[in-house]
């Protein structure tokens, strides 16, 4: 064999698996937002922590979607998803947390969206792949 199609080959086969974990993924997510829902309802009482939870599992199959439809994933969605788990977090932790954790968490937060405005508005570059010539 020649090494065009071995690396054909192994590029198949790592795709046909990230479209396997992620329809994993998917699947696990549904799950984890049905949990969700019956906890909640059991409990007879929604928290901000658990709509934040739910929109976490929102964006996480919303990012699935995009990738099934573009075969690409914004690097924004990603972002959006560290923002809103550390929203949450911060919630979960209450008063009792030191004053300089919250200031670290919500730094973060300013971080992450700052990085956020600086992909977006961006000037377009794409990365131009040249294939390694045999030798």
């Amino acid at each position: 064999m020649n090494s065009t199609k071995i690396k054909s080959q192994a590029t198949n086969v790592i795709v046909t698996i990230e479209k396997g974990l992620l329809g994993l993924i998917a699947i696990l997510t549904v799950i984890a937002t049905a949990q969700e829902l019956v906890a909640i309802v059991d409990a007879r009482k929604v928290d901000l922590a658990d709509l934040l939870l739910l929109f976490i599992y929102t964006e996480v199959l919303g990012m699935i979607g995009v990738f099934y439809a573009s075969n690409r994933i914004p690097i924004t969605l990603p972002l959006f998803i560290a923002m809103t788990a550390i929203a949450r977090l911060i919630i979960l932790q209450g008063k009792e947390m030191d004053a300089s954790v919250l200031i670290y968490e919500a730094s973060a937060i300013a971080i992450i969206a700052l990085a956020c405005l600086i992909i977006r508005f961006k000037p377009p570059w794409t990365y131009k792949y040249q294939p390694e010539e045999d030798e």
